[in-house]
């Protein structure tokens, strides 16, 4: 880089640390949520890179004629048009690795608490209704014996897989085509894993091709004993069809990280016992954020001291 400062647009929310160490680096235009492309003619004349809480459509790319980089805060970069930002010869990175062990965690964490009941069992001590009213009922479901299915066997997807076998279940998964080196069964179809498993869990990003397709046919699959587990996209879940089939049993239990319309959730799911929810919280902690924001400012620096990225995504034209 060169001694002038090189401008970088923030539009709306950052992570903290990442902000900072923007600001050192680069002179930073930060706008506000809902005003993001409210820049003068000047300052969109000299934004050479951007840093983003995935949104990044082509219209605002369009307005940014000296644009090289945009560094995605977050594995998914669906809200950045990086198909359209390639064609531009715009790169565009995102940061994967760095919490895949704390993705795996959570969903290890969500599907004992789904199957377990663990928080339901915590208010009832809290509320004093061991000591009123005895032991906690004992829960139907376990974990012992289960099938697992993996919808998504990528980086993160292999360690939610590694976590499970200590646990001794047997383990399938699905994707668009087998994966060579790995244990585990390959199903041809997601219905076909659906129908061999008694869990699934989704780890699938959101595409055109994930929308909507956990839906009454998997759900009735899957069966009275299934569990369905999602830290993937909430839009790759059709929520209506989900809430019916908690509500008639046409599955037993559903853990749910991620939902449609963040953060809203429908009130459907949220009366419901059999239904485990948090609030989008797989890579939230502190550590695992601080990792993320460290390589959205380092896949920036890079370019535009070495011309290399750390992180690129598949669409953008140059490799890491």
């Amino acid at each position: 880089m060169t001694d002038t400062k090189i401008t970088v647009l923030v539009p709306g929310r950052m992570h903290p640390r990442a902000l900072e160490r923007l600001q050192a680096a680069f002179d930073v235009i930060q706008t506000s949520a809902g005003a993001e492309m409210d820049l003068s003619d000047e300052q969109k004349s000299r934004i050479r890179g951007a840093a983003t809480l995935n949104r990044m459509p082509a219209a605002w790319i369009d307005q940014l004629p000296a644009l090289e980089v945009i560094s995605n805060f977050g594995v998914g970069y669906d809200g950045v048009d990086a198909a359209y930002a390639g064609s531009k010869g715009v790169l565009v990175t995102n940061t994967p690795d760095v919490l895949n062990d704390e993705v795996a965690d959570t969903t290890i964490g969500l599907l004992l608490n789904t199957v377990r009941r663990l928080p339901v069992a915590e208010t009832w001590l809290r509320e004093g209704r061991w000591e009123k009213e005895g032991p906690f009922p004992l829960t139907p479901l376990s974990l012992k014996n289960r099938h697992v299915g993996l919808l998504g066997l990528g980086r993160i997807g292999l360690e939610i897989a590694r976590r499970l076998e200590p646990f001794k279940v047997k383990i399938s998964y699905h994707t668009r085509t087998p994966r060579e080196g790995v244990p585990y069964t390959y199903a041809a179809s997601l219905l076909d894993l659906a129908r061999s498993v008694d869990t699934l869990i989704s780890i699938v990003p959101a595409t055109p091709e994930t929308h909507k397709i956990i839906n009454a046919d998997v759900l009735q699959a899957l069966g009275p004993n299934g569990v369905f587990i999602n830290v993937g996209r909430g839009t790759s879940v059709d929520e209506a069809d989900l809430e019916a089939a908690l509500k008639a049993g046409t599955i037993a239990a559903a853990g749910l990280d991620v939902f449609y319309h963040e953060p809203k959730v429908p009130a459907g799911l949220l009366d419901l016992p059999n239904a485990s929810l948090l609030p989008h919280v797989a890579s939230a902690s502190v550590p695992t954020r601080n990792d993320m924001a460290d390589l959205v400012v380092d896949n920036l620096i890079g370019w535009f001291r070495d011309g290399k990225v750390v992180t690129p995504v598949a669409e953008t034209p140059v490799k890491g």
